[in-house]
């Protein structure tokens, strides 16, 4: 009997000396009792989507046992609304912390996630924690507060039930959002030429309420007018353009409202359809290099 409390002993030291500088209850569970680590449960709210890609794809998986697995676990954690969630990198799966790491520290991979989510659901800080014992926290901290969200639910229905007719096709409704955005916007040349920021221009908020907007706000605007359509879209972004990609009548097509609200050299703006629903073919004819985007990500 006393050697079996001398062995419960030494174990539990041991437990305690690996378990230095971290959570002893973590650290417990990690060497002695693998089950109980358990991913955050997983809460879907309003803004999020079922829709997987090529890219990126919903999952129900979180002990992930490759790279895909991960980028689809951050995919998913984005898209669901949640703030927080953790989950963990198994001992089996030998190179996930530094996996995790590369995906963490990419900015240009988080940010192409956040380019298939509900706008409200993307984020504006990203945080990712990880210890040693291969416990995994995502940090998120949202673009849109509750109080903008609103605001824009509201504004989208009004516009919506003031210009659109039950009898159009989705084209023409998608046409007639196009207009009203452009006819309604004016580009925030202040802030894109000499970084004077006077409105969420960046943001729906800043299209549809202070009608200012730059092309992430152009892009976020249409966004929720096809969310609210029932049509499956994301965006794409290039090194320094955002513009939104629409399937219609089983096809994708590139929709930049940016590029067709453009200015004139004497200042005033005008309405076009260059970039109306193009396939991507026509897109690269116009030869614009701020369309140049990664096709191994936007592979639709």
């Amino acid at each position: 009997m006393k050697k079996v409390i001398y062995i419960l002993i030494i174990l539990t030291l041991f437990s305690l000396t690996l378990c230095y500088k971290e959570e002893i209850l973590t650290c417990y569970n990690h060497y002695f009792n693998k089950n109980e680590q358990v991913p955050t449960q997983l809460q879907n709210n309003a803004y999020s989507r079922n829709y997987s890609f090529k890219y990126v794809s919903n999952t129900k998986n979180f002990n992930p046992t490759n790279k895909q697995d991960i980028l689809n676990i951050y995919y998913t954690v984005i898209n669901s609304g949640m703030d927080n969630f953790t989950f963990y990198c198994s001992k089996e799966y030998e190179n996930c912390i530094n996996d995790v790491t590369d995906i963490a520290n990419n900015q240009v991979t988080i940010s192409n996630i956040n380019n298939f989510v509900h706008p409200y659901n993307g984020f504006k800080d990203l945080q990712t924690e990880i210890d040693s014992l291969g416990k995994v926290t995502l940090n998120i901290n949202r673009n849109y507060t509750k109080e903008m969200q609103i605001i824009l639910d509201y504004k989208v229905d009004e516009i919506i039930k003031e210009n659109i007719k039950d009898d159009m096709t989705l084209k023409e409704k998608i046409r007639t959002i196009h207009n009203y955005i452009i006819n309604h916007t004016k580009y925030d040349k202040e802030r894109s030429d000499n970084n004077i920021i006077k409105y969420k221009s960046d943001t729906a908020y800043g299209a549809l309420i202070e009608g200012y907007a730059l092309c992430g706000g152009y892009t976020d605007s249409m966004m929720l007018f096809l969310e609210k359509f029932g049509v499956k879209n994301y965006k794409i972004s290039s090194d320094n353009h955002v513009w939104n990609y629409v399937y219609l009548d089983n096809k994708w097509y590139n929709l930049d409202l940016t590029w067709d609200d453009p200015i004139r050299q004497d200042g005033t703006e005008s309405l076009e359809y260059t970039f109306f629903l193009i396939t991507s073919k026509e897109m690269l004819k116009l030869d614009t290099s701020e369309h140049t985007y990664d096709k191994s990500v936007y592979s639709e």
